[in-house]
């Protein structure tokens, strides 16, 4: 009989639909492949404060269909630390674990993957609603934030074409601009923004003015967080500070884009911005399948001791690929999607 191999499992970064769905693959799988897993709370955080419960196909009962995380999660960075590495040696070994499973985005798994490199055994589970992560096709996570965008694009339709407004909606996408696109083509947006697309704002006002002139009196705008905009002054990401972390607290472009639109046309223009509700709630089918599906592979790849790899999509297939390919840079949108979306702006 093989030996018995002890994997913990942990959620880091920010909660994603299908993560739930994740783990509980990982469990079920866990029964066929001699595995005995561990939930690690609150990500890197509860490996290194060795908080941990035991996983059960009891305990996943339920779960696959629930958004968030039953884990918890958190952005911390054990390596940020002098000692970082022998803390998460040491929390492995006063909890007899053998592997971890790591599921998350950019952040989580360049962790896993120094951590690799150290000589831990760790595997991968890519998450983020951006789609922006290398070495796959797609990630669990951005379908559900595509539809969730897409229902709000379709709701502001009607009342921006009863009230005659140009309506810009604001949705996440810090560095990439995947939901705008998907979003924004799905529901026939007027005119797309994007990180990738540094765009001028006469550019948006002539669309508005064209569509104006054509005897449409309303403009649906969509906006990644991160857009590269001209507003007059040069192309510039628009931010409110930093976060503790360091990084750029994106939000406000569709402010300054309505401002500009309102003040050029003499058209009202309102602002939604969907933020984090495009994170919550119950993932899509699709989600739910491929974060299943990932999550055997994640459960296989333990199995196998494949250490350093990470469950990947491929057209529609499920398969290993090193993490050092899904971190090394950031997956930007495909230039043929938004060639796509274009067609119908004005």
């Amino acid at each position: 009989m093989k030996s018995l191999l002890k994997v913990g499992v942990l959620t880091g970064g920010g909660d994603c639909p299908g993560l739930n769905a994740v783990i509980r693959a990982i469990v079920r799988r866990a029964d066929e492949r001699n595995l005995e897993v561990m939930g690690i709370r609150d990500g890197w955080a509860g490996l290194v404060e060795e908080r941990h419960e035991r996983l059960t196909r009891k305990r996943v009962s339920g779960i696959l269909h629930l958004g968030g995380t039953i884990l918890g999660t958190s952005r911390y960075n054990p390596l940020a630390a002098l000692d970082g590495l022998e803390a998460v040696q040491r929390a492995m070994r006063r909890l007899a674990l053998d592997a971890i499973v790591a599921i998350g985005g950019e952040g989580t798994l360049s962790i896993a993957r120094r951590l690799h490199e150290a000589g831990i055994p760790v595997v991968g589970v890519p998450k983020t609603i951006d789609n922006d992560l290398g070495g796959t096709d797609f990630t669990f996570g951005f379908d559900t934030a595509v539809q969730i965008a897409t229902e709000a694009i379709d709701r502001l339709h009607s009342t921006a074409e009863s009230h005659q407004r140009v309506m810009v909606v604001e949705v996440m996408g810090r560095h990439v601009g995947w939901i705008a696109a998907y979003a924004g083509l799905a529901g026939g947006a007027d005119a797309i923004l994007v990180p990738e697309r540094p765009t001028r704002i006469d550019q948006v006002v002539e669309h508005v003015e064209r569509r104006r002139r054509a005897g449409k009196r309303f403009s649906i705008i969509v906006c990644a967080e991160g857009a590269a905009v001209d507003l007059g002054e040069g192309v510039k990401i628009v931010s409110r500070g930093y976060d503790q972390w360091g990084h750029m607290k994106l939000g406000g472009v569709a402010h300054e884009v309505a401002n500009a639109i309102e003040a050029r046309t003499g058209m009202e223009t309102r602002v939604t911005v969907l933020g984090y509700v495009q994170r919550g709630g119950a993932p899509t089918a699709y989600d739910r399948v491929l974060a299943t599906r990932f999550g055997i592979h994640a459960a296989d790849l333990v199995a196998r001791r494949e250490w350093g790899m990470m469950a990947a999509l491929r057209g529609n297939r499920i398969v290993s690929t090193p993490l050092e390919e899904a971190t090394r840079t950031l997956k930007v949108l495909d230039p043929e999607i938004y060639e796509a979306a274009s067609v119908f702006f004005g």
